[in-house]
């Protein structure tokens, strides 16, 4: 195993169950695989659920300063706690901020049988 950040992963994998990601909340997950460590975050809205890659397009630097801490106050978008970019909830699409115009790695996740799985 080494230390380098991956930015995929296999598929199938079981990340949560569903009623674990409360209804309008943000939830980061860390998978260590052979390849190297893999940040992401998935954002779930109803029985939708959204999967980025935890880094911004415009440094470079994970998202949340404080574990989980992806969404604004009134949890509308994604927000960069670094230098406040604001992001779409469902693509990932920069729609205020230093990187207007770019978008999160989004980052395959599935619900499966009340699970959140990688897809």
């Amino acid at each position: 195993m080494n230390g380098d950040r991956v930015t995929a992963t296999p598929t199938g994998v079981r990340l949560c169950a569903l009623d674990a990601l409360q209804d309008g909340a943000a939830r980061n997950f860390v998978l260590q695989m052979r390849a190297g460590r893999f940040h992401g975050f998935v954002v779930r809205d109803g029985q939708r659920v959204s999967g980025f890659v935890d880094r911004c397009p415009h440094a470079g630097l994970p998202l949340a300063q404080t574990l989980d801490d992806y969404l604004t106050p009134d949890g509308r978008f994604i927000a960069c706690s670094w230098h406040g970019a604001l992001f779409d909830k469902q693509d990932g699409r920069c729609v205020g901020g230093p990187c207007t115009g770019q978008s999160l790695k989004a980052w395959p996740v599935a619900l499966v049988e009340d699970w959140i799985v990688t897809a």
